[in-house]
């Protein structure tokens, strides 16, 4: 509820924002005040909701993000700008050239890093031992807005979820709104994808069973409606599995590589799950 909240509130300042011509940016810089999402919904009606224009955001700046699979559920995506962010990072994957921005969270030690390298700027764990609420994370780093919604965590010695111990990360940058689920753990809320808003381009764990099913995840997946979703977390051939539940509606790229690049302006008009090289080559 508490970011539900800030979703409303910092949708309808971007309205007011782009109005009187003024960037969230520098809203947040001279007021103090959070940055301003192009990615969250203006819950006017719920459950009727608009989503904010990406043209009235700071982060739009014309330009390509390269986004490549690492390994796991590391991927490194660099921005027009040249930040270059690695995610559930441990240090396995994602870490040469050595990253400027990593998220993590921590099912286990593969997503996840104490001793993250001291030449990394800006560290964003997915958790907060002493905060019930979770990690809260809200950050510019030059051309791309850092955020997260949180999510609750399965201990591997019950089932029992901790509250708010787990990160879906989001990386708004070029006009585009990028989501990392991260070790998600269960179905998500209303209030979830309202917290998460529109995503463009999504990264989905497909192991069928160390975090969810494969029918919770493909009902998750469908919702988002992203126009590019990038598996992760594989495990056999549960790769194909996670295809073939979401049926016909969404087209199939495997990449002879590991890298794609993407504008805003050149998304798929058929949503599509773009499997990386290295990853359809472990199936």
């Amino acid at each position: 509820m508490r970011r539900l909240l800030t979703a409303l509130v910092t949708a309808s300042a971007l309205a007011v924002a782009s109005t009187a011509g003024l960037s969230g940016k520098a809203m947040a810089q001279d007021a103090g005040e959070e940055p301003v999402s192009q990615c969250l919904a203006i819950a006017q009606s719920l459950p009727r909701v608009m989503f904010a224009s990406a043209n009235a955001s700071p982060l739009t700046v014309d330009g390509d993000v390269t986004i490549s699979f690492a390994g796991h559920s590391t991927y490194r995506i660099e921005t027009p700008a040249g930040v270059t962010i690695a995610t559930d990072f441990s240090g396995a994957y994602g870490h040469t050239p050595t990253p400027r921005v990593i998220t993590m969270n921590r099912a286990h030690s593969t997503h996840y890093t104490l001793n993250p390298d001291p030449a990394i700027e800006h560290v964003f764990p997915g958790w907060d031992s002493g905060n019930p609420d979770g990690a809260d994370h809200d950050t510019v780093i030059d051309d791309v807005y850092v955020r997260n919604v949180t999510t609750d965590i399965r201990r591997w010695d019950t089932t029992a979820l901790t509250a708010n111990q787990n990160s879906i990360f989001i990386f708004e940058v070029a006009g585009l709104c990028i989501g990392h689920l991260g070790h998600l753990h269960h179905r998500l809320t209303d209030d979830h994808f309202a917290q998460i808003g529109r995503l463009d381009i999504v990264m989905v764990p497909v192991d069928g069973g160390l975090t969810m099913a494969h029918e919770g995840m493909a009902e998750i997946t469908t919702r988002l409606r992203s126009s590019i979703v990038l598996p992760m977390h594989l495990r056999g051939n549960a790769i194909d599995r996670f295809i073939a539940l979401m049926g016909p509606d969404w087209a199939v790229d495997f990449l002879d590589g590991d890298a794609i690049t993407v504008n805003v302006r050149d998304l798929p008009e058929r949503p599509t799950i773009i499997v990386p090289a290295s990853l359809a080559r472990r199936g």
